[in-house]
């Protein structure tokens, strides 16, 4: 309907006076991906066409520059250049019970590499706008770091990390620092600033408003009259005394980067999509992307934000100098606009896979784990370190070095020198911390910093005797907070070991998405799909990996009384932490079954199920986690009713293998 609303007006004005012609001027005049054309192929009309590209050569916007090599290489892109496809399932999402969330931000490693990577080199920008007193007297604001993130949960997340987080302790609220210096929110002393180096922009912070205190109005109030009296003049008849915060934090994003203005001193912006149409800031300098880029169009809509251009002056040649901006998780490509158009090939008819909400009594919900801990008696810490215990950093975890380059014009190198030159007992410190803070807690869930020396010295012996580094690596990186949790992790168990074997298995919980369900299932595949029947499955239709295994499975399952529901766990975001050759991993199991085993309907058991094919060293591992650690860990929390795990190597057994299991289950 919006979009029939300019053609109606043209069909309007013709009926009425008549058209000759109609010049269309459009910024995508090309086939988008999916539309059964080459993606970026212009269509068929298109008189003239002025690219990205020639824009580009021509030096009237800014020189984009994106990761093209770095010293990681691992994958079939630089790391920061498809970094969405690394981070993704680390992520929180959004809608599912992670709408508050709260405590300390911990990033996936990558993103947390990508932020201080770029930031880094954004601090060089920094640092020369600050020694130009001429261009700061001339009211030339800082430049401008945005971060482009998919919802409003992952922004907040990104916000905190950035600028600052609040921490409750006791009945007192203390600011914590943000991670990213020039652009934290906080005081240093545990307040907020009264004028915000970082913003926060989606749907969530307009409607609160949030980022304007009463300190902020009192502090802008001269800006603040000034844009009133603007709102007056643009709509006259309106009260701007009545305006919101909403209006004001609205105000601070459109004025971003010009002088003067509510926005002026904001050097970064956090926000969810594509940030306001038309929102014309030329100090954006760097640009991060924290989500998904299905085509290249959307590329350029996002790297376009950096594009504008802070100079038009010409050089003694005539020529524009070089301007450039920094970007990385876009995977930005110069799209292609030659070459004759083809027929689209029709591909194989997809089937829609989602969780009906008439099934609902079918829902099956399970814990999302990050890992195990034990419940360790004792106050008097030691460890004993085994090859489990030893961690080897290389830069095939994260890249130390990172090349940004341009379609023309001079390459940058982006490192992670300032986070080097942190001092190594900051590192021993954050292990020590972090293993107080995970594992040793009281029944109330309050620390015990009584440990907290037994700790560090212990934490000094780990790094001393079980960290390997390899070319290009450095201790620092276990600064970096997944790292930091891994080595933490291996202290533990080495704690662990120690014992007289008395500690008490429990599982460690997603801070986010604890509790998955069948009810978010909602994608197409291609692939063979089995359709469920509906009073067993909250699912329509079961996918499956082989020609008949998964689809015998199911059959089996119900056919059989004492199964009251069951899933396929294709999309459903079930998984298994393990870890095979000292590396994380996860596991998904097959299919999860709700049994009716004789406790009644109220008190059903969860069988995971895996259906094995040809034995491998990883399946071993999978399966030695899922039995020895996830069921265990899960029935001693007490909270998600009672599991079990079951391997099944014949699906043309599976009625009889799953009465013995039950049978002897009872035994």
């Amino acid at each position: 309907a919006e979009a029939r609303i300019w053609i109606s007006g043209i069909e309007a004005v013709k009926a009425k006076i008549g058209v000759k012609a109609i010049y269309d001027l459009s910024a995508t005049p090309f086939f988008l991906r999916g539309s059964g054309y080459p993606e970026g192929t212009l269509f068929p009309w298109v008189v003239s066409d002025f690219s990205l590209i020639d824009a580009i050569e021509a030096g009237i916007v800014k020189v984009p520059r994106v990761p093209v090599a770095d010293d990681s290489m691992t994958g079939e892109q630089p790391t920061y250049r498809d970094l969405w496809l690394r981070i993704r399932e680390h992520l929180p999402r959004k809608g599912r019970k992670t709408d508050k969330l709260g405590g300390e931000p911990n990033l996936p490693v990558e993103l947390q590499g990508a932020l201080l990577s770029l930031y880094g080199n954004y601090e060089k920008y920094y640092r020369l706008w600050e020694q130009n007193a001429e261009a700061c007297a001339r009211g030339i604001t800082p430049p401008v770091f945005i971060v482009v993130c998919n919802n409003t949960n992952v922004s907040k997340l990104v916000f905190d990390f950035i600028a600052g987080w609040e921490k409750q302790i006791g009945e007192q609220t203390i600011v914590q620092a943000g991670q990213l210096q020039i652009f934290r929110n906080d005081d240093g002393n545990g307040a907020w600033l009264h004028r915000p180096n970082t913003i926060l922009v989606d749907s969530q912070q307009l409607e609160s408003g949030e980022s304007m205190s009463n300190d902020f109005k009192k502090i802008a109030a001269r800006e603040i009259d000034e844009f009133k009296a603007d709102y007056r003049t643009r709509f006259p008849g309106r009260d701007a005394e009545n305006l919101t915060d909403e209006d004001l934090l609205r105000e601070v994003m459109n004025t971003v980067g010009k002088a003067g203005k509510l926005g002026e001193h904001v050097k970064c912006v956090v926000s969810v999509s594509m940030l306001t149409e038309g929102w014309d800031a030329n100090t954006v300098t760097h640009v991060l992307g924290v989500r998904a880029f299905g085509t290249q169009l959307l590329c350029e809509q996002v790297v376009g934000r950096a594009l504008r251009r802070k100079s038009y002056t010409a050089n003694e040649h005539g020529h524009f100098n070089p301007e450039y901006a920094e970007v990385y998780g876009v995977p930005f490509s110069f799209i292609p606009c030659s070459g004759a158009t083809v027929d689209p090939k029709p591909g194989p008819l997809p089937t829609r896979v989602r969780a009906l909400e008439s099934r609902i009594a079918c829902e099956i919900t399970f814990p999302r784990l990050l890992g195990y801990r034990y419940d360790v008696a004792g106050e008097r810490l030691n460890a004993t370190f085994t090859d489990e215990s030893k961690l080897v950093l290389s830069t095939a975890d994260i890249p130390t070095k990172t090349e940004n380059a341009p379609i023309v014009g001079e390459s940058s190198i982006h490192t992670l020198d300032d986070l080097k030159r942190r001092r190594p007992n900051e590192v021993v410190f954050l292990l020590a911390k972090l293993t107080l803070e995970k594992y040793f807690r009281d029944d109330d869930g309050n620390d015990k910093p009584w440990l907290f020396p037994q700790l560090l010295d212990i934490a000094k012996r780990w790094l001393a005797e079980c960290m390997t580094l390899k070319d290009n690596t450095f201790p620092q990186l276990l600064l970096l907070i997944e790292f930091a949790h891994d080595a933490a992790d291996r202290i533990y168990k080495a704690i662990v070991a120690s014992t007289d074997g008395t500690a008490a298995l429990k599982p460690i919980l997603r801070p986010y998405d604890t509790l998955g369900s069948t009810r978010y299932v909602d994608f197409d595949t291609t692939r063979p799909v089995f359709a469920t029947r509906e009073d067993k499955c909250h699912i329509s239709h079961v996918v499956a990996d082989t020609d008949s295994w998964e689809q015998k499975m199911a059959e089996a399952l119900e056919d059989m009384s004492e199964v009251i529901r069951y899933v396929k766990n294709h999309n459903l975001g079930f998984t298994i932490p393990y870890t095979l050759n000292g590396e994380e991993k996860d596991y998904i199991p097959d299919f999860i079954a709700c049994i009716d085993d004789g406790h009644g309907p109220d008190d059903l058991l969860n069988l995971i199920i895996e259906v094995t094919g040809e034995k491998r060293k990883d399946k071993a591992a999978k399966v030695a986690t899922a039995r020895t650690l996830w069921v265990p860990a899960i029935n001693n929390h007490g909270s998600f009713g009672r599991w079990a795990f079951l391997e099944i190597d014949d699906p043309w057994d599976a009625k009889n293998i799953i009465h013995v299991f039950l049978k002897t289950k009872e035994l």
